[in-house]
């Protein structure tokens, strides 16, 4: 079975989720998630998520590529996407 790598959607850096989702999911605060980013990019070895600028541009994306990956509210979540994980 072949897994293709996913495609990463990012809220805007700003947007308190955005800080949260990082905060909870890496323990690591905006400035440090950045700075990963940074190493990761001018290294070769990878490239940030493409930004997008709200949660409904966000979810439209999810919904209309099968390899992106996003996180939102839970509030903005419909049936045009499919939870895989929530974090509280």
């Amino acid at each position: 079975m072949f897994i293709s790598a996913a495609t990463p959607i990012d809220l805007p850096e700003s947007n308190p989720i955005r800080q949260a989702f990082y905060k909870y999911a890496t323990d690591r605060d905006p400035p440090q998630i950045k700075t990963v980013w940074s190493r990761l990019t001018f290294t070769g070895h990878g490239q940030p998520p493409k930004e997008l600028e709200n949660a409904a541009a966000v979810k439209k994306a999810v919904a209309g590529d099968p390899k992106a990956v996003g996180y939102i509210d839970g509030a903005d979540v419909d049936a045009s996407v499919k939870v895989v994980l929530v974090l509280n």
